[in-house]
């Protein structure tokens, strides 16, 4: 951490001193919130899972390592702290079966003018599960096996999420290019 600035936060908030903290918070607020965002069906949603993102960061900022990028620490926490949000609310969730998508194939150069934040929306709109195994694959490079573990999913689960993840993004796209939204 070459942050001077960072490593005074991160030893205050060692101390819990509650400027600190709420430094902390600030600076890093908007970075874990496009963390989550990907994670998460709704913004609100995105926001209970940095609540509990930054709590556990505050309990557990003695283990941070400041040899290493605090924003890599951060990354992680929020990730599983998704991930255990799925966990406590699969319960409530209600799973669709999910059709193929179309047999249309969408534009390179739309693909190239469609902004993150329409991706996310996209992405937001999946099931869950579907939600999660793409992004673990996609956005954070793990294996089926490291998501079948970190989900309690067979592998072959793993995959068949993430090829009906492509496949809906590729028709929610599809219709998205149809309708000029």
């Amino acid at each position: 951490m070459k942050d001077k600035g960072l490593k005074h936060i991160v030893a205050g908030c060692r101390n819990n001193d509650r400027g600190s903290q709420k430094a902390l918070y600030d600076r890093f607020y908007g970075y874990a919130l496009s963390v989550a965002l990907p994670y998460c069906s709704l913004e609100t949603e995105a926001r209970e899972v940095l609540n509990d993102t930054f709590l556990k960061v505050f309990t557990s900022i003695g283990r941070y390592d400041e040899n290493l990028p605090f924003t890599a620490w951060l990354r992680t926490i929020v990730v599983r702290t998704a991930i255990n949000h799925y966990h406590k609310h699969l319960k409530d969730l209600v799973m669709h079966d999910m059709t193929e998508g179309l047999n249309l194939s969408v534009e390179d150069d739309y693909l190239s003018k469609m902004a993150a934040e329409d991706m996310i929306a996209l992405m937001q709109k999946l099931p869950p599960a579907y939600r999660l195994t793409l992004n673990l694959f996609a956005l954070e490079g793990h294996t089926h096996s490291e998501i079948a573990e970190m989900l309690g999913i067979s592998v072959g689960t793993s995959k068949s999420n993430l090829s009906k993840a492509r496949a809906k993004l590729k028709q929610m796209m599809t219709i998205e290019l149809i309708h000029g939204n």
